[in-house]
């Protein structure tokens, strides 16, 4: 469960200081995986999240059916969907990201799960959560988006078979809406809808209908989830607001459809919604920039623009910001751990890995068939089997090349996670003891045993090490040791795309292994002259400038201070800017003027907005040169 209270995702945009050169390291297996085999596991433990009546064909033998009730007592069957972690809770957010982006990896890469002979599994894993979210909207105008909720299931510690916490359902409709999850839902449903046409079209069908009204619902009746269904706040907020949620759902729709309805909505709307505003290096649950913009860049790259190509030029440009980030060849990049690993956060980090690996699989993939080759980025170009590399460098350094040796697969390798936080996982089945477990017991008798899970909660990724590839396996260590549906879903196109190549790399592979190595983070790092002036532009670079002018100095103890004062300028001539993000890094000193937030700084709660041609100004001081300041997302209305 990924409760937002305590994660510092502001570390996204935060510089991390590292080897001053690269090392090639040599790690666990030295590189050498079974990409079959963890594609195979990777999908299996999604039916050890199913919740509702399992199927004959049930292949996690130690669950039971489970959550026979749900919705009963709002009228409506809610019966069946997954659970989203390591509780017993449905959480529709997540849940609805995990089906778009388990349907996103088998529409690229459904024939490499083929020939793993894994397609029908997968397919199936789908679908049982598009068959729960036909379920969970009986109406146009309403969406069931939780069942249960997370406060009262934090307080016990039960088999999902055994439980006695809360079922109540949680809804939004017109009068509470909730544009996100009804925009995500219609995501999921949309590209499943493409899963599913050439075998079952009329399943593909029904499933477009429900797509159609949830993205006008969403659309219509605007407002975010989370001030409608207010027990999901501390759980899964909705920090980026559901501008992305409904460009991502034009984008699939799009996709299912060619409606040129969703693309021009796509197009037009990508100032005010904020796809073409934000440049963020992270993807997930929450915010879904990165996905929109990687999927308008296919549009574009495939001729299917039209009139809208300078508008999903502007898309693209964010998806290469993107690439160039994570790759470590932007202007500002991902941090990564002595390791190699890309590091966001230490509250289940791997969940960022693996939906930035999928990006950047597809991306890479795209601009080779396309013929347009490299992504121009800031420090040279990244050719696309150079991202495939890096992307092959991060499954691996997953699969147990990293400096511990450990696998963060559950049930893959040698060495793996033991004590994995999942309440089912770490209670005996009750296949094999019927006798009930209490909340409280559980909490006694299984949650602080210190040995390994009675059950193998198999293929499953854990949340991962921290930011000094530091991993502690104990059950109580949340944030590291629970899993998540979200954190699989997009690795198994990526798995697929390595077990086709047999995990070589089709493009100018020079066939040599390399394990991911760290990397300084290359923000820019002026020198201080005095006075100082630094002035960097946002994207696109006539809209919002960014000016640093040195204020004031003076000597204290033996170093000299420097205050900085900055202003951003919208210079739009006509449109307002809204909901602006600023990053900033190599920051070693306190800051005015700025409120923290999820994706970096943002301005005070007094000034909404930035009219055209008016300035927002903050200040920092610091004993050293001037912090890198960038925009990170802006809308334009």
């Amino acid at each position: 469960m990924a409760k937002n209270g305590g994660a510092n995702v502001v570390a996204t945009f935060l510089g991390l200081l590292a080897l001053a050169s690269m090392v090639k390291l040599s790690f666990g297996a030295g590189g050498v995986h079974d990409y079959a085999l963890a594609l195979r596991k990777s999908i299996l433990y999604f039916e050890a999240q199913r919740s509702g009546v399992l199927p004959p064909n049930q292949r996690v033998t130690w669950r039971a059916s489970s959550g026979l009730f749900d919705g009963k007592a709002n009228g409506v069957d809610l019966v069946g969907g997954y659970y989203d972690a390591g509780d017993n809770v449905k959480f529709g957010l997540p849940m609805a990201f995990t089906v778009t982006m388990m349907s996103w990896s088998i529409l690229e890469y459904g024939k490499q799960m083929a020939a793993a002979g894994e397609l029908r599994n997968a397919m199936d894993a789908v679908k049982w959560g598009t068959d729960y979210f036909i379920k969970a909207h009986p109406e146009p105008d309403v969406l069931y988006g939780e069942v249960g909720d997370g406060d009262t299931d934090h307080s016990c510690w039960q088999r999902p078979e055994d439980m006695t916490t809360s079922r109540h359902a949680f809804r939004v409709d017109p009068q509470h809406p909730g544009s996100d999850l009804a925009a995500e839902t219609a995501a999921a449903m949309a590209a499943a809808s493409i899963v599913f046409r050439g075998t079952y079209p009329g399943y593909a069908n029904l499933l477009l209908v429900h797509s159609k009204q949830l993205f006008e619902f969403a659309d219509k009746y605007r407002g975010k989830y989370d001030a409608s269904i207010t027990v999901a706040r501390n759980y899964y907020g909705s920090f980026s607001g559901y501008g992305d949620e409904l460009l991502w759902a034009a984008a699939w729709l799009f996709e299912a459809t060619e409606d040129r309805f969703y693309l021009d909505y796509l197009a037009g709307n990508g100032d005010a919604l904020g796809g073409t505003g934000w440049s963020i290096n992270q993807f997930g649950w929450d915010v879904k920039y990165p996905g929109v913009q990687v999927l308008a860049a296919k549009f574009l790259l495939q001729g299917r623009a039209g009139e809208h190509a300078a508008a999903l030029q502007r898309y693209r440009e964010n998806a290469e910001f993107f690439v160039c980030s994570c790759v470590g060849k932007g202007a500002v990049n991902v941090p990564r751990t002595p390791g190699g690993m890309m590091y966001h956060q230490r509250w289940n980090n791997l969940q960022f890995v693996t939906s930035a690996s999928f990006l950047l699989t597809v991306y890479a993939d795209f601009a080779t068939m396309s013929g347009r080759g490299a992504v121009h980025c800031p420090a040279g170009a990244a050719q696309p089997f150079e991202i495939l590399k890096f992307v092959k460098s991060q499954v691996n350094y997953m699969l147990g090349d990293n400096p511990r040796g450990t696998s963060y697969m559950v049930g893959y390798g040698e060495s793996y996670p033991r004590q994995v936080h999942h309440r089912g996982a770490s209670i005996v089945s009750i296949k094999r003891d019927p006798s009930f477990v209490s909340c409280q017991e559980g909490y006694s008798t299984w949650y602080g045993r210190q040995a390994g899970n009675p059950n193998l909660l198999d293929g499953a990724i854990v949340g991962g090490p921290d930011e000094y590839d530091d991993f502690a396996d104990e059950r109580n260590n949340y944030e590291q040791t629970e899993a998540a549906t979200y954190n699989n879903a997009p690795l198994l196109g990526v798995l697929a795309r390595l077990a086709g190549s047999c995990g070589g790399l089709k493009e100018e592979d020079d066939g040599q292994e390399t394990a991911a190595a760290p990397l300084a983070n290359r923000t820019s790092s002026l020198p201080l002259p005095a006075p100082a002036r630094h002035r960097r532009r946002g994207h696109p670079p006539s809209l919002i400038e960014i000016e640093q002018n040195v204020t004031r100095t003076w000597a204290m103890r033996r170093r000299t201070y420097y205050r900085y004062s900055v202003t951003v300028t919208n210079r739009s001539p006509r449109k307002t800017v809204r909901e602006l993000h600023l990053g900033v890094s190599e920051l070693r000193g306190r800051l005015w003027g700025l409120d923290e937030a999820r994706y970096g700084y943002v301005p005070p709660r007094w000034l909404p907005a930035l009219r055209p041609g008016r300035s927002l100004r903050f200040v920092y001081v610091q004993p050293a040169p001037p912090a890198n300041v960038w925009v990170t997302g802006y809308k334009l209305v």
